[in-house]
């Protein structure tokens, strides 16, 4: 099997800065320069699609746009990319949901994939309607998902649980193909609900030894089920041709973090009920000292930002050695995402990518032959190309 790789879609808006937002915290930015439209979120799309990723993650909450209507949008200006969706199962009717990913799929050619999010603070699913504790949550998403399954097998569903009630549901169209699942959560309410229901199991970008502890539980209990998941991980990525460029941005990005915004981002995030954020959290504790928490593994976005908080840092060389080593353990899609996300697109794309296809770990999608790895510089002419010195520990 080849390495499947995913890009992310900013709908709150983009910048060369870190954009923070996600669980409960508002989006902000030093500067942020690019809004979510349509246009630049559907150029975004097709640089993904013409590089190679296979899908786009978009994210859900009240910081960013919808996640179903503005997806729908961008297949019209996309030919092949699918569209990983990030829905809350607890502000959709389950019947109604199971319908929408069936019209997704006929009106797009096949190309939904759907990321469950049981929502991680309580205060902002009240604010969409939703008083149920985090367990309750998950309890609720396991029914949520057993009535969608039975629908999409075209069976008639009644089910009365403690959290859902339907009676003869049925669709009159099944999806085809059937929508994969995506679910992540690393709690003990979660993992029982993503083993019996997620076809692609995800976990933020954490150190290999930490993802291999967390994966090993996840195919205990999936064995016991008598089920077998994929993997995937969360992750930013700053790739460059020289490890040295490739820490200079990750110093400019950190140099536009001022120390109020750190502050009060991090106190909001320590009230989360998420386990994965707590995870997160612990990486960096508040601090702008010792963000390299393993080999090219950086947890300076999540300073500022809710949910993925770190990001592979390296040169195009090193960035393929860690995805290695993360498929090692297991881990066979990857959901990436940089800033700006334009940009960083075609930096992992064309100096990364490459470099996998030749360790035959990766081939495009559409069968296209693959590119030579290219230097892509962005700012300035370029100059004499030298041997780069040897990288400084950092």
């Amino acid at each position: 099997m080849t390495l499947t790789f995913h890009w992310f879609l900013p709908t709150n808006g983009d910048s060369r800065d870190i954009v923070g937002g996600g669980h409960g915290m508002p989006s902000g930015t030093a500067g942020r320069a690019r809004p979510a439209s349509v246009a630049y979120l559907g150029q975004i799309a097709r640089t993904a699609e013409q590089l190679g990723f296979v899908g786009a993650l978009t994210p859900t909450g009240a910081w960013c746009e919808d996640a179903w209507l503005s997806t729908a949008m961008l297949t019209e200006v996309t030919e092949r990319l699918k569209f990983l969706v990030a829905f809350r199962p607890g502000l959709l009717a389950p019947t109604l949901a199971a319908q929408m990913a069936s019209t997704f799929q006929r009106l797009s050619r096949g190309r939904l994939l759907l990321n469950v999010v049981t929502g991680g603070e309580s205060q902002e699913q009240r604010a969409f309607g939703d008083f149920l504790d985090k367990d309750a949550r998950y309890a609720r998403a396991d029914e949520f998902l057993h009535i969608v399954r039975g629908l999409w097998r075209g069976e008639t569903v009644d089910h009365t649980g403690t959290h859902l009630r339907v009676e003869q549901a049925r669709l009159h169209r099944l999806p085809d193909p059937t929508p994969p699942v995506y679910f992540g959560g690393s709690s003990a309410a979660a993992l029982p609900v993503a083993v019996r229901h997620s076809d692609v199991y995800l976990t933020w970008g954490e150190p290999p030894a930490q993802v291999a502890e967390k994966l090993d539980r996840v195919r205990s209990l999936a064995a016991a089920a008598g089920r077998e998941l994929r993997f995937g991980i969360r992750l930013h990525v700053i790739a460059r041709d020289t490890a040295d460029e490739a820490w200079a941005q990750a110093r400019r990005l950190l140099d536009g973090i001022d120390e109020a915004d750190i502050l009060a981002v991090q106190n909001g995030l320590r009230r989360s009920e998420s386990e994965g954020q707590r995870r997160m959290l612990d990486l960096h504790g508040g601090s702008r000292d010792g963000l390299e928490v393993a080999p090219n593994l950086w947890a300076g976005v999540g300073l500022v930002r809710g949910g993925a908080g770190t990001a592979l840092v390296g040169s195009h060389t090193e960035i393929a050695d860690r995805i290695a080593d993360y498929h090692a353990l297991g881990i066979d899609e990857f959901i990436l995402s940089g800033y700006p996300h334009l940009e960083e697109a075609y930096w992992f794309g064309e100096g990364v990518l490459p470099i996998l296809h030749e360790r035959g770990l990766w081939r495009h999608p559409d069968g296209q032959p693959a590119t030579e790895h290219v230097d892509v510089p962005f700012a300035g002419a370029p100059g004499p190309r030298r041997e780069p010195e040897p990288a400084a520990a950092h």
